[in-house]
């Protein structure tokens, strides 16, 4: 890995850790609360790539576990996993990649328009750091909280509309700044 690489990826890891250490917003329905570290995990797989996204989410991840307070509320260690948003937070790692992945390289020359490129952005966010992470979040949920899947999956309805717009906000930036970097 190239010392780029290392530098990205480490500073995406710490770009998800200052959005998670915003305080997290309790939903009275479900045990997961509203946070603003999907925003960094949808910045690192558009901004990165799958690989490297998915290694700044898993970073992170991997901080968290090690024990550093870096998830929301200032929680941190093994027994993380044993909680509700656990699922959540490991369906991250392949969110990221799957959102790199689809979001594919910049396109500078190819006259594709910038609102193309940003709804690619937009639903690549949306598939990947919103499709995975709630396909691996929700039955986990569901089991650590003894919910049904059915209502554990209505009861994540909450979190759509902020989803959408951070990954609106996210395919903006990202779009941004690629097209700077690939033109520079």
């Amino acid at each position: 890995m190239k010392t780029k690489d290392i530098v990205l990826v480490a500073l995406f890891a710490a770009l998800i850790v200052v959005l998670s250490l915003i305080p997290p917003l309790p939903v009275p329905v479900v045990p997961v609360p509203l946070t603003l570290q999907t925003l960094g995990v949808m910045l690192a797989g558009l901004m990165l790539g799958a690989r490297l996204g998915a290694l700044a989410v898993l970073v992170y991840v991997g901080l968290a576990l090690l024990g550093i307070p870096v998830l929301p509320g200032g929680r941190a260690g093994l027994a993380v996993l044993a909680g509700p948003t656990a699922g959540f937070l490991l369906g991250m790692i392949p969110g990221a990649a799957v959102t790199g992945w689809l979001s594919g390289p910049p396109v500078t020359a190819t006259g594709r328009s910038v609102g193309m490129q940003i709804a690619r952005c937009w639903l690549a966010a949306v598939v990947g750091s919103m499709g995975v992470v709630y396909l691996v979040g929700i039955p986990w949920m569901a089991t650590v909280a003894g919910m049904d899947l059915a209502k554990a999956s209505w009861a994540m309805l909450v979190f759509v509309p902020g989803d959408l717009v951070k990954a609106l906000l996210a395919a903006v930036i990202a779009q941004r700044v690629r097209l700077v970097i690939a033109t520079a």
